[in-house]
């Protein structure tokens, strides 16, 4: 009988992969992040496998796989491929999201859960239109379309993670903010020093808390339903 990976071995083995990519980012040493990066995807897919999570969150993880490999070149067509791949993986979380998100399960806050709703409604869209107004003009002309949609579709995604709670909504934030980083390039901003680490330090981040938010939540897992309000907790056992 073959014995499945051990989940901490496999999520050791993303933690250390992205350590490596994070420090090649830093030390500037291309093949390292160049063999790093295609990593770590698959290892936190096949996480989430072992504990039996839900296979849209599998499928949103192999989707990221797909435009982090299609962004390791540089031409505008595997852009848009990465791009595409991206918005497919979103489309993954909003289905988990409408199967397990509840909208008590807002970022917290004072006030009424729909009152926090509101208030997180109009925070994003803010921050959808004032990054598209912003961006517009110093995007290539044959990019506005595609970014200004895959933002609304990011935007959706950011939005809906709140409705799983504090992690994944924070997961949903950081891979808004990665991608808002990603655009800036696009459009000729200044940038920070170093940018593809901050990219990838907030991405990384993103997609470790969306992953672990979705299997925190009650019914995400075989054996895992449980009262609302209970602790969550991330199992490392098969």
């Amino acid at each position: 009988m073959t014995r499945r990976p051990r989940p901490g071995l496999l999520l050791g083995a993303f933690g250390a992969v992205a350590l490596g990519d994070l420090l090649a980012l830093l030390a500037d040493l291309g093949p390292g992040h160049a063999v790093c990066k295609p990593l770590l995807m698959p290892l936190l897919a096949a996480y989430v496998a072992v504990l039996r999570g839900p296979r849209p969150l599998i499928a949103a993880l192999l989707f990221g796989w797909g435009g982090d490999t299609f962004l390791l070149f540089d031409a505008e067509l595997a852009f848009l491929a990465g791009m595409g791949s991206f918005a497919a993986g979103h489309v993954c979380y909003l289905v988990l999201f409408k199967r397990y998100g509840d909208t008590r399960r807002y970022a917290p806050g004072g006030g009424s859960p729909r009152a926090r709703g509101t208030a997180l409604v109009a925070v994003y869209a803010v921050a959808l239109v004032a990054t598209v107004v912003l961006l517009w003009p110093d995007l290539p002309a044959d990019m506005r379309g595609p970014v200004a949609g895959y933002s609304l579709l990011l935007t959706a995604m950011a939005f809906g993670a709140t409705t799983l709670g504090p992690r994944a909504a924070a997961g949903g934030a950081l891979f808004l903010l990665s991608d808002t980083l990603i655009a800036t390039g696009v459009a000729d901003w200044p940038q920070l020093p170093r940018p593809d680490f901050a990219i990838m330090l907030t991405y990384i981040a993103a997609q470790f808390l969306l992953a672990t938010g979705v299997l925190a939540v009650p019914g995400a897992r075989p054996g895992t339903a449980r009262a609302y309000g209970e602790s969550e907790t991330v199992g490392t056992t098969p």
